[in-house]
């Protein structure tokens, strides 16, 4: 039992592999470069708010990349800085997102479009771009993007139409670069999560109605957290989903399995 035991929490093990976490200075983000340096992994965290980034890259003995990923100038640099100076990246996290704009399709103003696609979207793809020579020189690699169930199924009452292309569109684009790059053995999936409360969804979660709206309509009982999400992005990381590829993982509670 012991020796089967051992085995198992190897398919866990990232000991000597370096990460790249995105969104890293709140929630999520934070969480995920928390539970991969718990792993053994050395780990680059990414984001525009210097004084929680260099905080947590403290806290995960990692390393603090202070990046806005709206400049693809920024984005630029940030593969080579961590290859310099913490080794080639061999897993990227792209964890952050955000929406710009709480308008009805209709009305969404041009310039919010753009910087949801912009962050949601596009800086994924760069950074993907950004490490990929790592990853194939070092035989293979993963990396994992985050979207939302709004890119999969509407959701009533929260107007969010560029959010939810930008999102839909992550999976769009795992697809092909999981096709496109499985030759050189990297791996690229995303996990969708549900609601949990986070900087985006914190007026929902304080409202009593929103609170309510989300008992009623996710079938598990207990309150999505950021770290019932690490669980498959951790998974997804590593040796335990080698085999796993091009997917959607979706960790929402049920709320579209209904």
């Amino acid at each position: 039992m012991s020796a089967d035991r051992d085995t198992a929490l190897r398919l866990f093990d990232l000991t000597g592999r370096v990460a790249v976490v995105t969104g890293a200075s709140s929630g999520l983000g934070a969480a995920v470069a928390e539970a991969l340096a718990g792993l053994g992994a050395r780990v680059a965290v990414l984001a525009r708010r210097a004084d929680r980034l260099t905080e947590l890259a403290a806290r995960v003995d990692g390393l603090a990349v202070v990046c806005d990923l709206a400049d693809p100038e920024q984005i630029a640099i940030v593969a080579p800085t961590v290859a310099e100076q913490l080794g080639p990246p061999t897993i990227l996290v792209n964890a952050a997102g955000n929406r710009f704009t709480t308008e009805r399709a209709e009305d969404e103003p041009l310039d919010a479009v753009q910087r949801t696609l912009g962050l949601n979207l596009l800086a994924p793809l760069l950074l993907a771009q950004a490490v990929f020579p790592h990853m194939r020189a070092a035989g293979g690699g993963s990396v994992v993007n985050v979207s939302s169930i709004s890119g999969r199924v509407g959701i009533p009452g929260i107007p969010q139409a560029s959010y939810a292309a930008s999102k839909a569109g992550l999976s769009g684009l795992t697809t092909e670069l999981a096709v496109q790059w499985a030759r050189h053995s990297i791996r690229v999936n995303t996990v969708a999560p549900g609601f949990f409360r986070s900087e985006i969804t914190d007026s929902l979660y304080d409202s009593p109605r929103g609170v309510e709206y989300l008992r009623r309509n996710t079938p598990l009982p207990s309150e999505g957290t950021a770290r019932d999400m690490v669980g498959a992005i951790t998974w997804l990381s590593g040796d335990a989903a080698r085999y796993v590829t091009g997917q959607t993982i979706v960790v929402d509670g049920g709320w579209t399995a209904r």
